[in-house]
């Protein structure tokens, strides 16, 4: 049998389309975006259509859109700048988000830069909106609101609209990375009051080390990396054009497809748990499963047996790709942050099944047989 794929949130195949639009910059388009003749012009104009296209799907301006290594980077950046540029002295987020996050967080409390306050989780993993409010409304100084749109392990939904008009009511910076629901929800920036948004090409069937960061443009924030006047000053260092060309055209692809794959994914993610509920009755759904939820992800979880605590592993050696949480830890067996904030008390173990528009039925029904036999 070949190898069933079900591992999609941490990386998706590249489209061939995406692929053969990235080509000629691989190849004969070789010029230095910043060189003047012909062959950097080319490169130069390659650049900015993608910006304008990323902007025109985002209804944003192109000038807002930047362009970096991925969804870690856009971050980092969007926290340094709103700590170090607009003077957030607070920092309110919560214990479920990326470690891209929860690290850069952590960094600029431990130098005494900003004070840290998490929200309190819900017993279905989604975050206390109100305590925002009250938090907001308390603070003395100016705050930073870091919240992820969709959780990576979980697939839980922030109620994204509500977050940013608190964030509005109180003057605070708001940041949500979107790393696991762009290119897989419309999002309107001219009706989102947001400041910074995160995207990674790699999400939606683009290319890797290639990523997005909105900047809303009534801020003004200074540059990331010195150097160099790429990217409008802000990120110096020479572009990486086909990887730019890849992401616009892979978010391009995403936006025209997404009712059909978003229909055709929710159907297949519902058949799996169904089938699972079936077949092993022990079986339990993280999060809000079936409620306000990431249309790609389904967490699953299992009693902890001396079976099913090699679940991971077994299912690798069927050759099943699937993860135990969050992808950026899969190597390291120290269990996900994620589920111990929602279950703290939990023994159970829990996989992540997330799915693209190449997976099948028939897919599910040998991943659920093969799980009948391994739990």
């Amino acid at each position: 049998m070949g190898r069933i794929y079900f591992d999609n949130a941490a990386t998706t195949p590249l489209d061939p389309a995406v692929l053969e639009t990235m080509l000629p910059y691989l190849t004969e388009k070789f010029g230095n975006p910043s060189s003047i003749y012909s062959y950097g012009r080319e490169n130069r104009m390659a650049i900015e259509q993608s910006r304008k296209t990323v902007a025109r799907l985002l209804h944003a301006q192109p000038a807002e859109i930047f362009f970096t290594s991925g969804g870690t980077e856009s971050s980092n950046a969007a926290i340094r700048a709103a700590v170090q540029d607009l003077g957030c002295r607070h920092i309110i987020s919560s214990p479920l988000e990326h470690h891209a996050t929860l690290h850069t967080i952590a960094y600029y409390q431990q130098r005494g830069e900003a004070e840290l306050h998490f929200l309190n989780v819900l017993p279905d993993g989604h975050l206390d909106l109100e305590q925002l409010d009250n938090l907001l409304q308390g603070l003395d100084g100016k705050a930073l609101v870091s919240l992820m749109h969709a959780n990576n392990e979980t697939g839980n939904l922030l109620d994204i609209h509500t977050a940013a008009a608190l964030c509005q009511k109180h003057h605070a910076i708001f940041h949500s990375d979107t790393v696991q629901t762009l290119g897989h929800y419309a999002l309107d920036l001219s009706k989102l009051p947001v400041h910074f948004i995160t995207g990674a090409a790699h999400k939606f069937h683009g290319p890797k080390g290639i990523g997005m960061l909105y900047i809303n443009q009534a801020i003004k924030v200074k540059p990331n990396i010195h150097g160099g006047s790429q990217e409008r000053n802000m990120r110096a260092g020479t572009e990486n054009v086909y990887g730019i060309v890849g992401f616009a055209k892979a978010m391009e692809l995403a936006s025209e497809r997404m009712e059909e794959d978003a229909a055709y994914i929710k159907n297949l993610r519902m058949y799996m748990a169904d089938e699972l509920k079936k077949n092993i009755p022990t079986v339990h759904f993280n999060g809000d499963a079936f409620g306000k939820t990431l249309y790609t992800i389904l967490s699953v979880s299992f009693p902890k047996t001396e079976k099913s605590e090699m679940l991971l592993f077994n299912l690798d050696i069927n050759h099943i790709c699937a993860s135990g949480g969050s992808a950026c830890t899969s190597g390291a067996q120290q269990g996900s942050h994620v589920i111990r904030a929602i279950y703290p008390d939990s023994e159970r173990t829990t996989v992540r099944f997330s799915f693209s528009r190449h997976n099948t039925r028939d897919e599910v029904d040998e991943v659920v047989t093969k799980l009948k036999t391994l739990v």
